[in-house]
C-alpha cells in the first residue's frame, strides 16, 4: 500500500483503536484490531502488546516475538519513510508552478512520523534488558539505547526548535528547555529544518496568513534556537518552480519542499518570526503532526530519563561517549507528552490536547510519569515536596482512568496514589475490586496486568502484617508469571513462619533449591539479585540449626526474623505504615532474646523488655546469636521507631545496625546508612514544622548535610558485586539525592 498522507492518518487512527482495547485491558480486542493492517503503525501496537506482556509480566520468553514484531515494525517504517520522500519528490517534479506539495506529518518534514516509530522499537527493546536490576542489565539496555541517542536528541530539535516554554507543562525548568543533550560530534554540527504547513483560521497567525511556507534553522549549541521563517499568503508568491530541499532528516531519505519567496523588510521578518514561533508550537491540528509532538516529546523525555535513573556506575560509562542528561527536562517533555499540567496548587487535565482523543505516546508518557512518581514516592524514603508529587500523579492518573475505567495499569496506580497517601486499606480494596472477575468472564483480560495487580495487593496486605493473605497472593504470582518463583516462595515462607506456622513456612522452603538451581531465574547469564540473597540466607538457616543440634530437616524452627519482612526492607515496607502496625512489628522484634539495649536514648517500646524474658520454647539458647540477626533486628526497630517519630532511639537503632560487622547480610551496613540520611531529613521536616517554617536553614543547613554524609558512606556499599541487591541501593541514594538538592533549592 502507497504512502500518502490520507492513508498515513487512516493507518494511525485504524492502530490507535487497537491499542485503546490494549490500554481497557482487552488484550484479545487489541490484537484483533492490530492485525488488520501490516502498517508500521500496526506493527508496532503488535510489537508493543507483546513487550508489555513481556515487561509487565516479567516474561522474558515472550520477548522473542515482541522483538519479531518490532523489529518488522521498524523495517515497515523505513520503507514507509522512503516512499514518503519519492512521493514528495515525485510531486514536486510534476507539479506546477508555486504548488505547495504538502506531506502527512501537516507542518513537519515528510517522513518524521516514520522516524518516530523505528526509535520507538529501540527503546522498548532497551528498557526490558534494565528490568532485571543488574548491571549486565543495565549495559545491555544502554547498548540498545545508544541506537536511538542521536535520533531522539535531533528529533527534538526539529520539532521543538525553540525548546518547550511555550508548552504548559507541571515544572518549569530553570533554564531554557532547549535540548543540549548530544554526544560531542553533534555539537559542533548545525542543523536546518524545512517544513511546509497550511494554518487553519484558528491557528496562531492565522490572521496574517492563510498558507505559511515556513523556514527554520536550529543550532544545538545555542541555548535557543534562533528561527528564520519566510511567509506569504498563497496569492503574491512569484511564479517558481517547487525546490526539494534535504531535511534534517535528509541523510535518511526524508526530505520536504521549498518555495523561493522574495525579499521581505526587517518588519515583516520580524512579524514572520513570530509566526513562527506561534506556529511552533500551537496545538497539533491532526492525528498525524499530534503523533510527531507526543512520540518525539515522549521519545525524548522517556530516553533521558532511562539515562538520569541509571546507576552512578553505569551513568560514568555513559558519560565517556560524552551523553548527558536532564531528568527536569525530561520529566517535562514527558508531561507535554501525556497533556497533562498541575500548576500552582490546581490539577489541570489535558494540558495541549485537551478535548483531543490523546495519541498513544501520551497515554505511554502518563505511564512512565506515573511509574517515576510511584518509584520515588515509594523508594526515595523522603519527598522534598511530598503534597505536590501527589497532586502531579493524581493528576495523571485522574486522566488516563478517565479515558480506560477497565484498564489494570490506571488501577494498580489508582491503589499505589491511595497507599502512598497512607490508606492502605482502601488500596487494597481498590486492587481488590480490579480483580474482580467482570462482565464477560470468558473474554481473555491482560493477564500481565493484571499480574501487577497481584504484586502490589501482596505488598500491601505483607505491609499491614494480613500475613496469610499476603502469602496466598505471592504463591498466586508462580501461576500468573515466570519471574523469580523462588523470591514469591520466599516471602510466602517468612509470611507463614510470622504467624508461627513453622511447618507450612518449612514446605515452602523445601522448593526453594529446585527453583533456585535448574529453575533459577537468569538474567544476562547471571543470577537474579534476590535469588543470590536468598541462597545466602537459606545456607544461613540451615548453618545455625547444625549449630544448635535442631534437626536439618526442619531449619525453619531457628528463623525468628521474618524473611519477608527482610526482603520487605527493600521494598521500604515499613515506612508508610499505621503506629499500630508498626507498634506490632517492635513488639515482635523486642520479645526475641537477648533483649536490645540502647545507648544514649529511651523508647517507651524497648524499655519493659527484661533481661529475663525468654523469645522462644527453648529458653537454654537465645533466638538472636549472630551478628547479621543482631544488625538486621537494629535495623527494622531504627526504621519502625522512624515511623513512630521517635527520632532519637531511631538514629541509635540504625547506628548499632551500621556498626554491627555482619558477615553474611553484608548489604545491611549500607542500607543502615540511607536509612539514616532519611532519618534526618524526617526529622529536619518535623522540627521545621514545628517551629512554623518548613524552610528555616538554622535547621535544615545541618541536617542537610548530615544525610549527604550517610549517603556518601551508604555510596560506598553501592554498586559493589558482592553486597547483595547493591545496585537497588545505588537507585535508591541518587532519587534521594534529587530530592536533597531540591530541598536545598527553596531553604533560606
Amino acid at each position: 500500500m502507497s504512502s500518502t498522507p490520507a492513508t498515513t492518518a487512516a493507518a494511525l487512527a485504524s492502530a490507535n483503536v487497537g491499542f485503546d482495547h490494549l490500554f481497557a485491558n482487552d488484550i484479545s480486542g487489541a490484537r484483533e484490531a492490530l492485525s488488520k493492517s501490516d502498517s508500521p503503525f500496526h506493527l508496532l501496537g503488535l510489537g508493543v502488546s507483546a513487550f508489555l506482556e513481556a515487561a509487565l509480566g516479567m516474561e522474558t520468553g515472550l520477548m522473542a516475538e515482541a522483538a519479531r514484531l518490532l523489529a518488522a515494525s521498524e523495517a515497515g517504517a523505513r520503507k514507509a519513510r522512503d516512499a514518503e520522500a519519492k512521493r514528495v519528490k515525485d510531486a514536486a517534479r510534476t507539479a506546477k508552478p508555486g504548488t505547495i506539495i504538502r506531506d502527512g506529518a501537516g507542518r513537519f518534514a515528510a517522513g518524521l512520523e516514520y522516524e518516530i516509530l523505528s526509535a520507538d522499537a529501540v527503546v522498548m527493546l532497551g528498557l526490558t534488558h534494565a528490568l532485571s536490576e543488574s548491571y549486565m542489565g543495565y549495559l545491555l539496555c544502554m547498548y540498545s539505547l545508544n541506537a536511538a541517542h542521536s535520533k531522539f536528541t535531533k528529533l527534538y530539535k526539529t520539532v521543538f526548535p525553540t525548546g518547550l516554554d511555550g508548552y504548559h507543562t507541571p515544572s518549569p525548568s530553570r533554564r531554557p528547555s532547549v535540548s543540549d543533550l548530544s554526544t560531542a560530534g553533534d555539537i559542533a554540527a548545525s542543523v536546518s529544518t524545512l517544513s511546509v504547513t497550511d494554518s487553519s483560521p484558528s491557528s496562531p497567525g492565522a490572521s496574517a496568513s492563510a498558507s505559511t511556507t515556513t523556514l527554520s534553522t536550529s543550532s544545538p549549541s545555542a541555548s535557543t534556537s534562533a528561527s528564520t521563517s519566510t511567509s506569504t499568503s498563497t496569492s503574491s508568491l512569484a511564479p517558481a518552480p517547487p525546490t526539494i530541499t534535504r531535511s534534517l532528516f535528509g541523510r535518511w531519505g526524508g526530505s520536504s519542499v521549498s518555495l523561493n519567496t522574495p525579499a521581505v523588510s526587517k518588519a515583516e521578518q520580524r512579524e514572520r518570526e513570530e509566526i513562527e514561533k506561534l506556529e511552533r508550537t500551537r496545538p497539533p491540528q491532526n492525528t498525524v503532526e499530534e503523533f510527531v509532538v507526543s512520540g518525539t516529546a515522549f521519545g525524548f523525555g522517556l530516553f533521558n530519563l532511562v539515562f538520569s535513573l541509571l546507576p552512578k556506575k553505569v551513568q560514568s560509562l555513559v558519560g565517556l561517549f560524552g551523553f548527558k542528561h536532564d531528568r527536569e527536562l525530561a520529566l517535562r517533555a514527558l508531561a507535554v507528552s501525556a497533556g497533562v499540567s498541575v500548576l500552582d496548587g490546581t490539577d489541570v487535565a489535558g494540558g495541549y490536547n485537551e478535548g483531543r482523543e490523546r495519541d498513544v505516546h501520551g497515554v505511554f508518557a502518563g505511564l512512565v510519569l506515573m511509574t517515576f512518581h510511584g518509584v520515588v514516592l515509594l523508594m526515595a524514603g523522603y519527598q522534598a515536596d511530598e503534597a505536590k508529587t501527589l497532586r502531579v500523579y493524581r493528576a495523571i492518573v485522574d486522566s488516563i482512568e478517565a479515558r480506560y475505567p477497565t484498564g489494570a495499569l490506571w488501577i494498580l496506580n489508582r491503589a499505589k496514589i491511595l497507599r502512598m497517601s497512607n490508606d492502605a486499606d482502601a488500596a487494597i480494596a481498590v486492587l481488590q475490586k480490579g480483580l474482580e472477575v467482570g462482565p464477560e468472564p470468558d473474554k481473555p483480560r491482560f493477564v500481565q496486568a493484571d499480574t501487577l495487580l497481584v504484586f502490589e495487593l501482596a505488598w500491601t496486605l505483607l505491609a499491614q502484617r494480613r500475613y496469610a493473605e499476603a502469602a496466598t497472593a505471592f504463591v498466586k504470582l508462580t501461576e500468573l508469571n515466570s519471574w523469580s518463583h523462588a523470591t514469591y516462595y520466599f516471602i510466602a515462607a517468612g509470611c507463614y513462619g510470622a504467624l508461627g506456622d513453622k511447618a507450612k513456612a518449612q514446605e515452602l522452603y523445601d522448593a526453594l533449591p529446585e527453583l533456585l538451581g535448574s529453575k533459577g531465574k537468569k538474567v544476562g547469564g547471571k543470577d537474579l539479585p534476590t535469588e543470590v540473597l536468598i541462597r545466602k540466607k537459606l545456607e544461613f538457616y540451615k548453618e545455625k540449626q547444625k549449630r544448635r543440634g535442631g534437626d536439618p530437616a526442619k531449619f525453619g524452627e531457628v528463623v525468628c526474623i521474618s524473611s519477608a519482612d527482610e526482603l520487605g526492607i527493600f521494598w521500604n515496607t515499613h515506612q508508610r505504615i499505621g503506629d499500630d502496625i508498626a507498634e506490632a512489628h517492635i513488639k515482635e522484634l523486642a520479645a526475641l532474646t537477648p533483649p536490645i539495649a540502647l545507648v544514649g536514648a529511651t523508647s517507651p517500646y524497648l524499655a519493659a523488655v527484661s533481661d529475663g524474658h525468654a523469645g522462644g520454647a527453648n529458653a537454654s539458647h537465645p533466638d538472636i546469636d549472630t551478628p547479621d540477626e543482631s544488625a538486621l533486628r537494629a535495623l527494622l526497630l531504627g526504621i519502625l521507631h522512624r515511623t513512630l517519630r521517635l527520632w532519637e532511639p531511631a538514629r541509635v537503632l540504625l547506628e548499632v545496625a551500621r556498626d554491627t560487622q555482619a558477615k553474611v547480610s553484608t548489604w545491611i551496613a549500607g542500607v543502615a546508612n540511607f536509612e539514616l540520611a532519611v532519618l534526618e531529613l524526617k526529622w529536619a521536616q518535623a522540627e521545621a514544622e514545628e517551629k512554623g517554617d518548613t524552610n528555616d536553614k538554622s535547621i535544615w543547613a545541618w541536617r542537610l548535610a548530615g544525610a549527604d554524609a550517610h549517603l556518601d558512606a551508604a555510596q560506598v556499599f553501592a554498586g559493589k558485586n558482592e553486597i547483595d541487591l547493591s545496585s537497588r541501593l545505588d537507585s535508591r541514594i541518587a532519587l534521594l539525592r534529587d530530592e536533597i538538592a531540591k530541598k536545598k533549592a527553596v531553604v533560606r
